[in-house]
């Protein structure tokens, strides 16, 4: 199991830092909850910038491939990661004002998390990675064998399949 790697996210931005690193896929638990396997590598860079606004943030990369579960077939589908996103860092107020002005309609939505002292930087990276997952992953069509073995027993099924066998002979 590696350290967990923490930081203060404010002070982070305002200096500019970077942290790089890789994390096992077993090692995120509320994302193995929505895999098939906790198979997998995924590599993640976190800078701290302060925007032109002055508002300090982070700008997140995180790349890698996880196995989902198929909604139809219910087997493994890999699905591959990459998320470059920037997050807002905040104090609780700000967060309200801005959760007020994007319900008014008056700003641009902005992602945003709470600034922490000491944020746990795998958590953070876990919840972007979760709210970044499809609801119901599947496979193309075609490619899943649910649909595969649906078409054959629906035409087995229909009153015209005898027909439609000695017509083929």
């Amino acid at each position: 199991m590696h350290a967990r790697p923490f930081i203060d996210s404010l002070d982070f931005a305002r200096n500019g830092q970077k942290i790089s690193g890789a994390v096992p896929i077993a090692e995120l638990p509320r994302l193995l909850d929505v895999l098939e396997n906790p198979h997998g590598v995924l590599s993640y860079t976190v800078q701290g910038v302060v925007d032109k606004q002055g508002t300090p943030a982070l700008d997140v990369s995180i790349a890698g491939s996880c196995q989902l579960r198929c909604q139809r077939c219910l087997k493994g589908l890999d699905y591959a990661v990459q998320l470059d996103t920037r997050l807002l860092l905040c104090n609780q107020a700000s967060l309200d004002a801005l959760d007020d002005n994007v319900a008014g309609g008056d700003e641009e939505e902005f992602d945003s998390i709470l600034a922490d002292a000491h944020l746990d930087v795998l958590d953070m990276l876990e919840e972007e990675i979760l709210l970044s997952l499809p609801i119901a992953p599947k496979h193309e069509l075609g490619a899943c064998q649910a649909t595969d073995g649906e078409n054959a027993r629906e035409e087995e099924q229909h009153p015209f399949a005898v027909l439609a066998k000695l017509k083929r002979n």
